[in-house]
Formats: structure tokens, sequence, C-alpha cells
């Protein structure tokens, strides 16, 4: 395998002759088969020969030993490629020399995926109001998603009373939480405002029924008023939209992925967790049919799968997507393969949004649903249509579309026969 990419004998040779060449030749055989590009491997093979030389200098045989060198490799590794580097780059090289090890330790020894170490943070208020977030899930029934925004503020939250004293939240008083909200109100903006204020609101009442706090104090704490209607959409023109179709080149695998995912956002309003949880099972040909399951609310909705989005698919699936097992539709092109994440979708669209410089608010994948909302108020769709075309819950979520049906307005301001001047 090895002479597959390294063309001079000498090259193989020394590899082939460190302590650790065996493993090594598994390691690559392992990225090989995972899909991985030459780059990584031509990038990794020197550190892993170097790391061989490294601890063959300290009398190393045995590999349970040289694992625990990683770390004094590293140190050492990244001293002899320090100087004349920034600090950027030193860190960047640090990182890789540290992944690539425990990378060929987790392959071509334990014989099991890596997974980078990644500690995961307690829950805010785990020891002083345990279990609140049990209760969000199981009783609640919130989703993951949810339940990271009330960690982001009960987290900050947490930091604050430390950082007043206020260790028994059994004295926990208005004023106290009152601060809170202010010092946050010079960092949030007004939505994220309101969100901090209602889980606030959450977790204080859940404290209060499980007997942290003395008195409910919860509906004290005021939410910001903003009203429904008072913001325009961030949507684009069709004019934008095709100016951002065009800037995706459709001649490469990511291309062709990319210009599907883009359509079904433009063509259903499709959020970028509906898009990533999409399966092959959900693409119903015989029909012409396209099921949408993870909605909201448990929701699901059918649609006519329309040529144009049909045809980018279908190129997708014949001369893009990876030969994996699982039913996903959309993959990462590099490896490791794995299905794309919904943050992977929504940056994805603010990217080809920023390449086609369209100047919006907040770019990402809600923006092309906004898109494709606007598009259908000013076909004339009623409102309640549209609202069940693109999964709105509630009638209310639809109307503030009707504010940038900018024609319509224009007519009824001017009346008959008057010109715009």
């Amino acid at each position: 395998m090895l002479e597959r990419f390294f063309v001079k004998p000498q090259t193989v040779d020394r590899i082939k002759d460190c302590w650790l060449g065996p493993q090594i030749e598994l390691y690559v055989t392992a990225l090989c088969e995972r899909g991985y590009a030459a780059r990584t491997i031509y990038r990794r093979v020197p550190i892993l020969t170097a790391f061989a030389d490294f601890t063959a200098i300290r009398s190393i045989e045995q590999i349970e030993q040289a694992e625990a060198l990683i770390d004094a490799f590293v140190a050492d590794w990244l001293s002899a490629r320090r100087a004349g580097r920034s600090a950027d780059a030193c860190r960047r090289d640090r990182n890789l020399a540290r992944v690539t090890v425990r990378h060929f330790f987790s392959l071509a020894i334990s014989k099991t995926e890596y997974h980078p170490d990644r500690t995961a943070l307690d829950n805010p208020f785990a020891r002083r109001v345990p279990g609140f977030f049990d209760y969000l899930s199981d009783e609640r029934g919130l989703r993951p998603g949810s339940l990271r925004h009330y960690r982001h503020y009960l987290r900050r939250f947490e930091v604050y009373l430390d950082q007043i004293g206020c260790y028994d939240l059994g004295a926990l008083s208005l004023p106290v939480v009152t601060g809170y909200v202010t010092t946050m109100a010079q960092q949030f903006g007004p939505r994220s405002m309101i969100n901090l204020a209602g889980t606030l609101r959450v977790f204080l009442r859940f404290a209060h029924r499980e007997g942290v706090l003395p008195r409910d104090i919860s509906k004290l704490v005021e939410i910001p008023q903003h009203y429904r209607l008072a913001d325009i959409p961030r949507s684009i023109g069709w004019d934008s939209v095709q100016k951002m179709l065009d800037q995706v080149d459709r001649r490469t695998v990511v291309g062709r992925r990319d210009y599907a995912m883009l359509l079904l956002m433009i063509s259903y309003g499709l959020r970028a967790r509906e898009v990533a949880m999409l399966t092959l099972d959900d693409l119903d040909w015989k029909r012409d049919r396209l099921h949408v399951r993870e909605r909201k609310a448990e929701h699901s909705t059918t649609y006519p799968l329309a040529p144009v989005v049909g045809e980018a698919i279908v190129d997708y699936l014949r001369n893009g997507r990876p030969e994996v097992p699982g039913r996903q539709l959309f993959w990462r092109h590099l490896a490791p393969r794995s299905p794309l994440t919904q943050s992977a979708v929504s940056c994805m669209a603010t990217k080809y949004l920023h390449r086609a410089g369209i100047p919006v608010s907040r770019p990402g994948s809600h923006t092309l649903r906004h898109a494709c909302v606007q598009r259908l108020v000013d076909s004339g769709f009623p409102l309640k249509t549209i609202g069940d075309y693109v999964g709105h819950r509630a009638a209310s979520s639809t109307m503030i579309y009707a504010k940038v049906q900018v024609d319509g307005l224009r007519e009824v301001a001017l009346g008959d026969g008057e010109d715009l001047q």
C-alpha cells in the first residue's frame, strides 16, 4: 500500500524499517478504505515516522509505552518547526501532530474509530438544582438543540452568580436576577434577550417546584416586548436566488450535492435540519413525491417532486454521493464519511450567499426559506396555503410576509390613476 503513494523505494524502505513500520502500513490501508485523500496520507506518514524515531531513541519497544509519549513527541516535534512561524501556524501544527498520532493508535492499534477528546461540560446548576435538564427532555419533550440553548443561557447565569458571590440559590432575589438580565442586555440582541428571559422563567419555576427557592419569582422576570410583525423577513429576490445558484460549480462532487440542497430549500422552504435529515427512503420515485418527516413538533409533509429538483438529486446520487451504507441522503465529501449536520447545511447556504455578494442580514438557510415564502406571497397564494406548504404551525407566522408585498401595498396607497413620483 505504501508503494501506491511513495514513488522512491528508499522512502518506502525507510518507513517499513522503522519499528512501527507494519503498523504505519496498516494505518495507511485503513485511511484508504475510509476514503481519505492522498494529501492526508502524505502529511501524516512523515509525522508517524518521526514519532517512531522519537520513541526508538528512548529505547521504547512496546506500543503501550509509546502511547504515553504522545504529548512529549508533539512538544519536541513542534519545537523543531517553531522558528519563523506564526502562533496560528504553530497551533495548527500542534493539533495536526497530536490528532495524527492519536488517530494512528485508534485505527492501527486499537482497531476502533477515533473521536477527539472533547470533555463534555457539566450541566449548569447540576448540583444546586438537580434534575432540571431531565425535566426539560422528559416532561417537556425538548429536542437536544433546545437543550443547548438552555445550557448556553444558564451557564452564563451560573458564572454571574459565582462572580457576585451568590452561592445559595435559596437566597436568590429578584434584584440579582434583574442585574443579570441587565448585564446580558449589553451583549445580546432583542430576540436573544427574549430567549434568555424565557429560560430564566422556566428555570426559576422549576427551582421553586423542587423546593430550592422559597417563593416563585419567575413571573416577576419581565420578558422584553417584541412585536411579531415589527420585523421584515430577511428574504432575497428571485434574481438574487438565481445569482446565488450560478455560483455553484456543478462539475464537482461538492457542487452537485450543494446544488441539490439549495434547490430543496428554495423550492420547498425546507429548514436546514429538514434537509440534513432526509433519507433515500423519503424519495418516492414511482409517485414523484418527496416526504419530509423531521419537521417541527413531529409533523410531516409530502411534496410533489419538481422535475428540476429531482434531476439535481439524481445527478448527485449518480455522480456525487459516496458509497456509504447509511440511508441519509447528503454526506460529507471528505473523510471521515458522515451525514451532513444541520449546521453544515446552513453554513453551505451562507457560503454561496457570500460568494454571490448578496447583502442580507444573518445569511443562511433561513434566508432561502424566506425567499421561497415571499415568492409564494407575491404569486397571490393565500397565507393559510403558504403556511401549510412550508410547515408553519400558526397562521401568524406567515402573516409577516404580507408586509413586503410591495406592489399590492403601493396600489392600496396610491389608488387608481395616481403615479408614483
